[in-house]
């Protein structure tokens, strides 16, 4: 499986990004599609996931400024990041959880909030 993830960058407090990512390869269905992240010196946490069925979890931190949406036929997931603070940056992650709970992780996309 291939995670390819697009969409980190540097933008100022305040201001908005949208990350990607499309997985490809051979596997099992997929049942979680989402975005963890990880700050230097901090352990990697979950931002957003979306469950087959519609079922969305955020991090408490993100509520109201993230939105995570999927494409289950395309097999592709989005965060669209609003309002975002210099808390919020750290390496994002795309993971997908396989209905075998097999976890795949992409290469990992940086974003960086300046304030």
């Amino acid at each position: 499986v291939q995670l390819v993830e697009s969409g980190g960058g540097l933008v100022q407090a305040g201001g908005s990004l949208r990350l990607s990512c499309a997985a490809s390869g051979s596997y099992f269905s997929i049942r979680w599609m989402g975005w963890y992240r990880q700050a230097p010196g901090k352990q990697r946490e979950l931002v957003a996931r979306s469950l087959s069925g519609g079922y969305t979890n955020y991090a408490d931190s993100v509520k109201g400024r993230f939105t995570i949406s999927r494409d289950n036929a395309k097999n592709t997931v989005s965060l669209q990041m609003n309002s975002l603070k210099p808390e919020d940056t750290a390496v994002y992650y795309c993971n997908v959880q396989t209905v075998q709970m097999t976890n795949y992780w992409g290469q990992g996309t940086l974003v960086t909030v300046s304030s």
